[in-house]
């Protein structure tokens, strides 16, 4: 009997390990918002649980998007063919982003998913100083002590010396590719330190969610809905009419055409929330009922897989304006410069990290100063807004591909009696 008693709570206990992340962080918000609506202002008592994860996350940004963008740039070998097919995928999906994340700002600042929330006595108010031009903004792009920028955690010129080191490093040869390596190395270990501290986050969510909950009440999570429909519509526009616009004006093949060839990389993508997971599908679809040839898609839909992240950039825009809703913080147009800019270049570092979503939108927070608080309102949803975005993404890479190679002459004739 005490034998069968041991190997139920082994079976419980391995099905409990085996469980998603986003369901334990599910599990975790739900728990936290009925923790919090018990204990009223007493659960400010676990806001040291959600601020600990919070303090984790900081810790990964600097080193994970300094790494991560060096290595990505440093792959990209410059020549011939090679380089003309990575300038113009690196371009478009540069620009494909740009305007996701465009769009989701848009369609927030129209539905405003986080007006008359009242969050704002949750944060200490920031000491605020006059704002600077857009040329300024622009010339503080540039560090001018790269080791400053690093310890400071100053994310856009973190980001445009790591750009800036990476294409060195690819054009060094030999002798670059020592540096190149020790850099893959630690960007190796900081993807697993990111899963390590990802597993934490049903914790964290927890503690911070009860103690909003506490404060606030559930009318707090309930106006989440709102933000998933703001991302789901989004994610519809970006498809529906900005790819099919770009494949009308620069392919000047039928759009039609198109949205058949990603119904099953879509599915797939939004079922399994991974683009790389999601990379065979969208080839042999690419190549089937697009026509776009072995070569192009062998080296666009790969970098797509890694850097492309425009749902993911239209989420950003979508959950950072709920957040400034939310806790009432005014952003004027630097702010949606600094944040469009910062998401889109962000963007190249932060594909296949687990927990990318959540990483990119501290970054987000970061750059124009909204408060991290705003994490655990959104984590709990994290996973439905991640298959939509994934999707995009996917959908995004093979709308590259289409246009990359009708530039290079490789776009030829879909297969005939393909199943779609």
């Amino acid at each position: 009997m005490s034998n069968h008693h041991e190997a139920t709570v082994q079976i419980s206990e391995t099905k409990a390990s085996n469980m998603a992340l986003w369901k334990k962080i599910l599990i975790g918000m739900l728990l936290g918002a009925l923790t919090g609506s018990f204990l009223g202002e007493q659960a400010v008592m676990l806001e040291p649980i959600g601020i600990f994860f919070l303090n984790l996350i900081k810790m990964l940004i600097v080193p994970l998007v300094f790494c991560s963008l060096v290595v990505g740039v440093s792959s990209i070998k410059d020549g011939n063919k090679m380089g003309r097919l990575g300038l113009k995928s690196f371009v478009l999906y540069l620009l494909t982003t740009a305007v996701a994340i465009t769009v989701g700002l848009l369609l927030a600042g129209v539905l405003q998913p986080g007006k008359g929330m009242d969050m704002a006595a949750a944060v200490t108010a920031p000491v605020m100083s006059e704002p600077q031009t857009l040329i300024q903004s622009l010339l503080n792009l540039i560090p001018q002590n790269p080791v400053a920028a690093l310890a400071e955690g100053n994310i856009l010129q973190i980001i445009l010396f790591a750009l800036a080191l990476g294409i060195a490093l690819s054009q060094s040869g030999e002798k670059g590719r020592a540096a190149i390596t020790a850099l893959e190395s630690l960007a190796e270990a900081m993807y697993k330190l990111t899963a390590m501290v990802m597993r934490l986050a049903p914790v964290g969510v927890f503690g911070l969610i009860a103690w909003v909950a506490g404060k606030y009440g559930f009318e707090v999570l309930l106006s989440l809905g709102s933000v998933i429909i703001a991302v789901y519509i989004g994610c519809l526009i970006q498809v529906l009419l900005v790819y099919t616009g770009i494949i009308g004006l620069l392919a000047r093949s039928n759009p039609i055409v198109y949205l058949k060839a990603i119904i099953n990389p879509a599915m797939v993508a939004f079922s399994t929330a991974s683009s790389s997971g999601t990379l065979p599908v969208t080839i042999r679809h690419a190549q089937e009922d697009l026509g776009v040839s072995k070569s192009v898609c062998g080296f666009v839909l790969p970098l797509g897989a890694t850097i492309n992240m425009d749902g993911t950039a239209l989420y950003q825009g979508v959950t950072a304006l709920f957040i400034a809703q939310a806790f009432g913080v005014s952003l004027d147009m630097v702010d949606y410069f600094t944040i469009i800019t910062t998401a889109t270049l962000a963007s190249i570092g932060t594909a296949g990290v687990p927990g990318a979503g959540l990483i990119m939108l501290s970054l987000v927070l970061t750059s124009v100063g909204l408060p991290m608080e705003g994490l655990a309102i959104i984590a709990g949803v994290d996973r439905i807004l991640d298959m939509a975005r994934t999707s995009v993404n996917v959908c995004g890479d093979m709308m590259v591909s289409m246009i990359v190679a009708k530039s290079e002459g490789e776009l030829e004739a879909p297969s005939a009696g393909t199943v779609i």
